[in-house]
């Protein structure tokens, strides 16, 4: 029915210009009277179809109008308050606020398809005269570049011929169809609708250029009517080379329409874009049937098109995807790398451009592109500058990214200056970016972040290296660098190694020797390197007098360091003495414990419970009676001196030998750990303090790690990481806060990753009055919004499952399990905003391949936690098997039996006492057994035999 009334009106509109004048006539007698501009008859319209419901409706339409538009004068840039204002301004029929508030959307964002044609059939109602018709076609002008849109293209194209009656309209018409083809014309599903639209056109000119019945037809109608059957002829022909759904009936149209057979170039043309056809059908039937936004499926349709290598479906897929998931940066920063390596047509890519970063203004990489693009493209000084100053305006997220847009600026303004001219205008405008940078970098975007994007100050070491290499100032270089070291980066190795550097590049000696002494006095971090290079630097070029002071100076300083670090060891000497203390206590409190309960013990041969079975007083850390095997082998003094090693240069450690370790190191090994009073933890404390473990037992220096960590959320009063009697640290301690709100912010690092192991940190909880607390931060219940997804590669990152999960709904959060070491275990929870999501995304992903392993997706619904079997008490108890007989982690591989279970049944006899319990037998006795009686393999044959 809409193909017959679309003939309908081609046939009425070209059947001659007196025709097409009538047509437009008729249109304009169905517009509304009066002014549009004024609004006129439109606005009292809408007010009659607004007053049935009530003054007071109206009365709060206007004020949520105003409270809009003040609100839009705050925030230009909120999405959402737009909507809404357009959606009440047509309500309200207020036509001339209703242009002005989408022509202001518009300018700062490219609009949706439903917007357009709603802007659009709204302008075309209002177009009466042949002016006002051209400002409409400057509207779709603008429609058809934010996105590529059939519907649109279709809109243009039939309201274009309305104008056929003006000179050169049908001229137009075929313009704009042409335009519409190469824009859609590829489209698998749409692209159908656009290709008979404009033949029905060509056949409506053919129908008037036919001679009235019984004439005959003058040469010049005759090559007319030639003409314009070879266009009809040509556009079924452009069209059966095209894989389009519902090609089989334009084929057999043609054979219809035809009066000679179909070319065998054709019929072999169509016979391949059917082939085409099906290889697409699969990537067409998966968008139908999936759910916005339909990310993974275009992208598979993406990836399957870049093989085929057909730049303009390339180009016409992405266009796609795009105008369904327009707030996706790394589809855009895709799309734009296509079109910049591959296309490099100025026009396509600009306008990719501009339109991804007025879709994602908050993401820097799309505007550093766009920068980059227009450069390459010869784009006009001037409209760079205006881009770079919206960029600035587009409010990124964190402040390291003003310092990338910036550093990309001034790079493509250094890229503009003749540095063999003394002086120019484009390097006075270069030192004047620099400068605005610096200022711009300290004033607002400190003020907003309350921290420095830049603090290593690489936009002034860059401008540094401009003055003193290319622009031979190292005047202006040195000036540069004083500003740089007062901005907190002198007591920094590597800042003065770089400054030294360029120095020595471009600078004389005299300099080079001032950096290095000053390096000397304030490095605190490598200061033995920056002394290396200071003798080095003396060895090659200084004067005896040079080299007495360099030496005098570095021994100062080492000196200097090393009483420091002395202190430092002597304190941390301390603390692993009085760890050591409190261990050897414990130690003590077990040994008695352990004597009294086996003084109570009525039964001969029943086994003691296990040392780690028994639980101490709350903050008495556990000691191992034999050295733990992960530390097996290391020495004391080898310990100890990976401990004081705190400072090593960059290309290893070139301090001066420390003659008092020795010493320690052996005070620390015979250091007595007996008879030492027991140091109780304060219980009164434990709101303050929390337990950490989990850690690397490699881990150096800890508490110095630790408390640069947990700084961030308070006031730490103590830090008292655990060791063994060896002095190897065991992986956890406690850290007291000076108040609670900081131990309770500390909970939150609880599974933040150190040294590429997850933190465990929880409460501090008196096990003896709390047995079974536990802490366990995640639902153990039905979860009906978050997902279980199992059989996921090792290799698999969070942002890889986030890019297949959200594709199908919200994603709040993502959790990948890791066993204690953070390795992945392939396993992973998805937690979405809503039931129906987590349901949808069961239905689409369950079975997906990722990465070559196909994973199971299932609502979250963790089976009941197992808990430890507690011995019942009486008769039964007597029936347990000791768990000291597998050891604390169960049967081990070293403890299976290696003998055939026929002789463990032969050479095992039970024997029952009279009350049915089980005597001699290696389960439950207590005693040690005997040394088995050694047999030949003669003796073993014979065993077997009698079986």
């Amino acid at each position: 029915a809409e193909r017959g009334s679309l003939r309908r009106e081609l046939h009425k509109m070209a059947a001659a210009g007196a025709e097409a004048a009538a047509v437009a006539a008729e249109e304009e007698k169905r517009l509304p009277e009066g002014d549009p501009e004024s609004g006129g008859d439109s606005e009292d319209e809408g007010d009659s179809d607004s007053s049935g419901d009530g003054e007071d409706e109206e009365k709060e339409n206007e004020a949520e109008i105003q409270r809009l538009e003040e609100q839009l004068s705050i925030n230009a840039f909120d999405y959402n308050c737009h909507l809404d204002l357009i959606k009440l301004l047509r309500q309200e029929g207020e036509l001339i606020k209703l242009r002005r508030a989408r022509q202001k959307m518009s300018e700062l964002f490219p609009l949706t398809e439903e917007i357009w044609l709603d802007w659009l059939k709204d302008e075309i109602k209002m177009a009466s005269e042949s002016s006002e018709r051209e400002k409409v076609y400057e509207l779709f002008e603008r429609a058809v570049k934010d996105y590529i849109c059939p519907e649109i293209w279709l809109e243009y194209a039939q309201y274009s011929i309305g104008g056929i009656g003006q000179e050169g309209g049908i001229e137009k018409v075929r313009s704009i169809f042409e335009r519409a083809l190469t824009a859609v014309g590829l489209h698998v599903t749409k692209g159908t609708a656009l290709w008979e639209a404009y033949r029905e056109f060509e056949n409506a000119i053919l129908e008037t250029a036919q001679p009235a019945p019984g004439s005959v037809p003058s040469p010049e109608q005759q090559q007319m009517l030639c003409s314009q059957l070879e266009k009809i002829h040509t556009l079924f022909r452009r069209q059966l080379g095209i894989p389009l759904l519902d090609m089989e009936a334009s084929y057999a149209e043609y054979e219809e329409w035809s009066e000679d057979p179909i070319p065998e170039t054709t019929v072999k043309n169509y016979k391949k874009a059917l082939q085409q056809l099906e290889k697409c059908k699969p990537y067409e039937e998966a968008l139908l049937g999936a759910e916005p936004p339909k990310l993974a499926e275009y992208q598979a349709y993406i990836d399957f098109e870049m093989k085929a290598g057909d730049p303009a479906r390339i180009q016409l897929i992405y266009e796609r995807a795009l105008a369904e998931n327009c707030l996706v940066p790394d589809l855009w920063a895709r799309y734009n790398q296509y079109l910049d390596r591959q296309l490099k047509v100025k026009e396509l890519v600009l306008s990719a451009h501009d339109r991804a970063v007025r879709n994602c203004p908050w993401t820097v990489g799309l505007w550093i592109r766009y920068l980059l693009a227009m450069e390459r493209h010869r784009v006009d000084h001037s409209i760079i500058s205006e881009m770079f100053e919206k960029a600035l305006n587009a409010g990124f997220i964190q402040a390291t990214d003003y310092v990338e847009i910036w550093q990309a600026y001034l790079d493509y303004l250094r890229r503009r200056v003749d540095f063999t001219q003394d002086s120019s205008k484009e390097l006075e405008e270069l030192r004047s970016a620099f400068a605005r940078a610096v200022e711009y970098l300290k004033q607002e975007v400190e003020e907003r972040f309350s921290e420095s994007g830049d603090p290593s100050c690489t936009i002034m070491q860059n401008w540094a290296r401009v003055e003193a290499r290319l622009c031979n100032n190292m005047q202006k270089a040195r000036e540069l660098w004083d500003n740089i070291m007062t901005k907190g980066n002198a007591k920094y190795a590597n800042m003065w190694l770089e400054y030294y550097n360029l120095e020595r590049a471009h600078g004389d000696t005299q300099h080079c020797r001032k950096a290095l002494h000053r390096a000397v006095q304030c490095t605190s971090d490598y200061p033995e390197h920056v002394c290396e290079v200071l003798l080095t630097l003396e060895r090659i070029e200084g004067t005896l007098e040079d080299w007495d002071a360099a030496v005098q100076k570095t021994e100062n300083r080492l000196a200097r360091v090393n009483e420091q670090r002395a202190k430092a060891a002597e304190k941390e000497a301390a603390l692993a003495k009085q760890e050591e203390e409190k261990a050897e206590q414990r130690k003590q409190a077990r040994a008695e414990k352990k004597a009294s309960k086996k003084a109570k013990k009525n039964r001969i041969g029943d086994k003691r419970k296990a040392d780690d079975d028994d639980e101490g007083e709350w903050g008495q850390e556990e000691e191992a009676d034999l050295p733990s095997k992960r530390h097996k082998g290391d020495g004391d003094g080898i310990h100890l001196e990976e401990e004081m090693e705190v400072e090593t240069g960059l290309f290893g450690r070139s301090g001066p030998e420390k003659p008092d370790l020795p010493g320690n190191q052996k005070e620390k090994a015979s250091t007595s750990r007996k008879d030492i009073p027991k140091v109780l933890h304060d219980s009164s404390k434990d709101n303050v303090t929390v337990f950490v473990s989990n850690l690397s037992y490699t881990m150096a220096d800890p508490e110095v790690k630790l408390k640069e960590l947990f700084e961030s959320c308070g006031e730490v009063a103590e830090i008292r990481p655990v060791f063994s009697n060896k002095g190897t640290f065991r992986g956890y301690c406690y850290v007291e806060f000076k108040e609670e709100k900081s131990a309770l912010q500390a909970l939150g690092l609880d599974r933040q990753v150190v040294e590429g192991r997850p933190m465990f940190v929880s409460p501090c909880v008196d096990k003896n009055k709390n047995p079974d607390f536990k802490v366990f931060r995640y639902s153990t219940t039905l979860e009906k919004h978050k997902l279980f997804i199992s059989g996921l590669p090792f290799s698999c990152t969070k942002e890889e499952l986030e890019d297949v999960c959200k594709a199908h709904g919200n994603v709040k959060d993502i959790r990948l399990v890791t066993n204690r070491a953070g390795k992945p275990k392939g396993l992973a929870y998805v937690e979405y905003e809503n039931e129906a999501q987590a349901s949808q995304a069961v239905l689409k992903m369950d079975g997906l391949t990722v990465k070559e392993h196909v994973i199971k997706v299932a609502i979250s619904n963790p089976p009941l936690r197992k808990l430890p079997d507690k011995p019942e008490t009486g008769r039964a108890s007597q029936f347990a098997v000791p768990r000291q007989v597998y050891g604390a982690r169960g049967k081990g591989r070293t403890q299976l039996s290696m003998m055939p279970r026929a002789l463990q049944r032969q050479s095992n006899p039970v024997a029952k006492a009279e009350n049915g319990m089980v005597q001699n037998s290696p389960a439950t006795s207590s005693q040690p057994p005997e040394e088995p009686k050694k047999m030949s393999n003669a003796d073993f044959a014979k065993m077997l035999l009698k079986k």
